[in-house]
């Protein structure tokens, strides 16, 4: 059954290619699907298009099938070319002609829009809470070797003394400002496209506000145009917020890999967490960490494949905006399964103790040299010379301890002043409104 269709039949060749992998992404969105119509029908029944008996007897069909949804066997029907033509079909088989006036007032544009909407919002949830627990164990391993040092290095040479406390917490404090990017997408994500029909309203006198109360948005797309426009928009804002935290974890693997290597020697694994070679006894290779960097830089290229899938668009709807859903969709479960790998990894990392006091590490401490004469009294620009002096004739030497007291150095790594600022943008996200709306949406 096809909700557009009417006398005539698309050829099979046609629906094949325009249908595509729909059908198996519409599966994710089924439950949304559902929400979805639960509040249209009470937001028809409010304004009195459907009767107090059709819209109870709607309201309870749904929030049984709300339920088979999340069966695992769930699966749309052959004759069904989506997800919302399937769930009206179930209504009528249920209904009859009560089961039929669903669709009244809305069209499949606004219908996709509020389920990629509800959807988005969930994933973005689930990786809220796994980039929490990673951040959780960065901070832990950070403050567990916060007193072991570690060489630091630009442009790949020995620049100055760093620490694994320095290092695993500038990966945590990485985390914060992804978890701002992943806020700013959620702000566009949590607004209410429902109403908006194929993009230019509905002469029906229908409500948004009730629809966007009962489904928990902070507020809805006002200008119905650009509610349809914010399809693409709002899909390449999600992606952009998840290359910036598929950055940060890239990054933090590429150091990992290069540290675990025999040239720097500084962290280790216990060996059912790394693999071996067919040929190579000696070998325990990084093949977590290559993983996780291979599918971040993949997740980094979203934001452009959807720039240039959206790319000179005009306004209303396009049918290849469906396809926007083939890479995104699952890149939510790949980014979450990274994070929890590297939380894994992390926590089993054993550190090098004592690192910087090979003879090879010594140059690391000239800028500690140079600022001890500063502090005697010898002008910058000189202690610099004299430094470099006695490096190029070989009399360089530094045994002193270190004394960092700034914030955010070796010796004040203001992990406390980091894990607040975190909680505070975790706090701002309304998971509990939105809860709260949608039990009441689901169960009155």
């Amino acid at each position: 059954m096809k909700l557009w269709q009417k006398t005539t039949t698309a050829t099979h060749a046609v629906n094949n290619f325009t249908i595509g992998n729909d059908r198996q992404f519409d599966l994710q969105l089924a439950p949304y699907d559902v929400m979805g119509s639960l509040a249209h029908v009470k937001m028809l029944g409010h304004v009195n298009l459907l009767s107090a008996e059709e819209t109870g007897a709607l309201v309870k069909a749904l929030q049984e099938l709300y339920l088979l949804t999340k069966e695992s066997d769930f699966a749309l029907h052959p004759d069904c070319e989506d997800i919302h033509s399937h769930i009206e079909w179930m209504l009528t088989q249920q209904l009859g002609d009560t089961g039929k006036k669903i669709h009244t007032a809305r069209s499949r544009n606004d219908q996709v829009l509020v389920d990629l909407k509800l959807f988005f919002r969930e994933e973005i949830r689930k990786t809220v809470e796994a980039l929490v627990n990673l951040f959780s164990c960065l901070q832990r391993q950070s403050e567990k070797y916060k007193e072991d040092l570690l060489p630091g290095y630009t442009h790949l040479q020995l620049a100055m003394p760093s620490s694994f406390g320095l290092w695993l917490g500038a990966y945590a404090e990485s985390l914060c400002d992804d978890m701002i990017g992943l806020e700013a997408a959620f702000q566009v994500v949590n607004k209410n496209p429902l109403g908006s029909a194929a993009g230019y309203g509905s002469s029906f006198p229908i409500d948004r506000s009730v629809t966007t109360r009962l489904l928990g948005f902070d507020d809805l797309h006002y200008n119905v145009v650009y509610a349809q426009m914010s399809r693409g928009k709002t899909e390449r804002l999600v992606a952009q917020a998840l290359a910036g935290i598929a950055e940060t974890l890239s990054r933090f693997s590429m150091d990992a890999c290069l540290y675990m290597s025999q040239q720097f020697g500084f962290i280790s694994f216990p060996d059912e967490l790394t693999t071996g070679s067919s040929i190579m006894p000696h070998k325990k290779n990084p093949d977590v960490f290559e993983m996780v960097r291979g599918y971040c830089n993949r997740i980094k290229a979203l934001p452009t494949e959807i720039t240039l899938l959206t790319s000179n668009l005009p306004s209303g709807y396009h049918r290849e905006l469906q396809l926007l859903k083939e890479h995104l969709f699952p890149a939510f479960t790949t980014l979450r399964d990274c994070m929890q790998m590297l939380a894994v990894m992390i926590d089993a990392m054993q550190v090098k103790k004592e690192i910087i006091n090979d003879e090879r590490y010594q140059l690391l401490f000239s800028v500690e040299a140079v600022n001890k004469l500063v502090q005697e009294g010898v002008p910058f620009r000189d202690a610099y010379k004299q430094v470099g002096l006695s490096i190029e004739e070989g009399r360089y030497q530094w045994k002193e301890p270190l004394q960092h007291t700034h914030e955010g150095s070796i010796g004040q790594l203001c992990n406390e002043k980091i894990a607040a600022n975190l909680r505070t943008i975790v706090d701002r996200f309304p998971f509990s409104k939105i809860d709260a709306a949608l039990r009441s949406l689901l169960t009155s």
